[in-house]
């Protein structure tokens, strides 16, 4: 029998627990598996799904799902492909965890009726609503983030986030009532580790973060503008230009209506 890695780590997370790794496989966590579905869409940044769906996997089973428009494939801001299991339509509707992601493709998806009515509809029963890097500006189009404090990625946080009536906060992750939101992409994996924690307990995220061996040494402090200085933050900003227009853009017709 070939186990998979999402099976091996719930294995040793339910192994701390106490549990079998039979009973891991079956039930993750010692509770129903998590129900979570997470947001795909065109112009989405794959690591900012691909890096909380790692650390949450082993509570999900199979109960975390993919989701966006129409099943199949769908293309991430540099080329990499993600496939959705399921459909707005096919989405189960009571869930614990909902999630959107940020990417190139935010201000289309600020102004896609369609995908908002989704967003709407789940969060309304949803225990947590969340979001990775500009994931948050969809929520907050979606009107999900009003009088809530929350972050984006540094590029759109202080700037679009208050037009769409959100409190905009420099942490890289913001819990707020039922709400958490987390900074630019790799925020998404303090997100899932601070997430596991609340779901379950610090040792299952503790045991989560060892098994994934998160220990991150970067070779630069160049994650925040400050750290970066002046000049590699304006060659980031020249990057980022579009998507800041475009998120401000559309925030800006929404605060209009």
């Amino acid at each position: 029998m070939t186990v998979k890695r999402r099976d091996f780590t719930a294995a040793a997370l339910m192994a701390l627990a106490g549990a079998g790794p039979a009973r891991a496989l079956a039930d993750t966590g010692g509770d129903k598996p998590v129900r979570i579905a997470m947001l795909l869409y065109p112009g989405m940044t794959a690591l900012d799904v691909v890096g909380p769906q790692a650390l949450l996997a082993g509570l999900a089973g199979d109960s975390l799902h993919l989701v966006a428009k129409g099943a199949g494939a769908v293309l991430s801001d540099t080329g990499l492909s993600l496939v959705a299991t399921a459909t707005f339509d096919t989405c189960p509707r009571d869930l614990d965890v909902l999630f959107v992601p940020g990417g190139d493709g935010t201000p289309d998806q600020m102004r896609d009726e369609a995908t908002l009515a989704f967003l709407r509809d789940r969060a309304s029963r949803a225990a947590w609503v969340t979001s990775v890097c500009t994931g948050s500006l969809i929520l907050g189009a979606a009107g999900l983030l009003t009088g809530y404090r929350a972050t984006s990625h540094w590029c759109v946080r202080d700037a679009v986030l208050p037009l769409l009536g959100a409190i905009p906060v420099d942490e890289r992750v913001v819990f707020d009532r039922d709400r958490i939101t987390a900074a630019g992409v790799s925020a998404g994996l303090d997100f899932a580790l601070a997430l596991a924690a609340r779901l379950r307990d610090a040792d299952y995220a503790r045991t989560s973060q060892l098994v994934a061996e998160y220990a991150p040494q970067p070779p630069f402090s160049a994650g925040t503008p400050i750290g970066a200085g002046p000049v590699v933050t304006e060659r980031a900003e020249a990057i980022l230009k579009g998507l800041v227009a475009g998120s401000r853009a559309a925030a800006s017709g929404i605060a209009g209506r």
